[in-house]
């Protein structure tokens, strides 16, 4: 139930939709005026409105719209982080080859790994493929990975560790 203020008492699935349909646009808005990417901004909504139904039973909101805003601003500064992280590891491995005598050669030789490295996760058990890449490749942290699957912490380090002991084991063949 949605009070005049804003508050939920109770989500139930008339109520989610009830706070859907008022503060999706708002919630659209900060993501999109953060990030300028419709089609990930969309994306962005989906996850916090995801988020919001699947904690509902553990969420007491005093204001809805407070909640929801937050959670878009959060959203937008982690994505912001992780890209800004991406483009200073790609900038460093294009200094790293600028400075190289054989730029070509090692750029060739990355990139074959980088596919063996993805032909190799690809072949990871479904739960522990999804870990690794929301660890590896969107550096979310164990946390968010475990709320994000709704797995314990715990978990995700074993996934982590087993997909990284198999990797070592398989791609050992590039050491020597």
């Amino acid at each position: 139930m949605l009070t005049a203020t804003g508050s939920i008492v109770s989500i139930n699935r008339k109520t989610f939709e009830d706070v859907y349909n008022c503060y999706w646009e708002k919630v659209y808005a900060v993501c999109y005026n953060n990030i300028r990417d419709v089609e990930v901004a969309k994306e962005m909504v989906q996850d916090i409105f995801k988020s919001l139904w699947e904690r509902r039973e553990e969420l007491a909101l005093e204001n809805v719209a407070n909640y929801l805003i937050r959670s878009a601003k959060l959203k937008t500064f982690e994505f912001i982080r992780n890209k800004t992280t991406r483009q200073r590891i790609d900038e460093f491995n294009y200094q790293g080859c600028v400075n190289s005598s054989n730029c070509t050669e090692e750029q060739v030789l990355f990139n074959d790994l980088k596919d063996n490295v993805n032909l190799l996760v690809d072949t990871l058990p479904c739960q522990c493929k999804r870990v690794y890449r929301m660890s590896r490749e969107e550096g979310l942290s164990n946390k968010e990975i475990a709320e994000k699957l709704l797995i314990s912490e715990r978990a995700v380090e074993y996934h982590i560790t087993k997909a990284m002991g198999m990797l070592k084991q398989k791609l050992a063949v590039f050491n020597k």
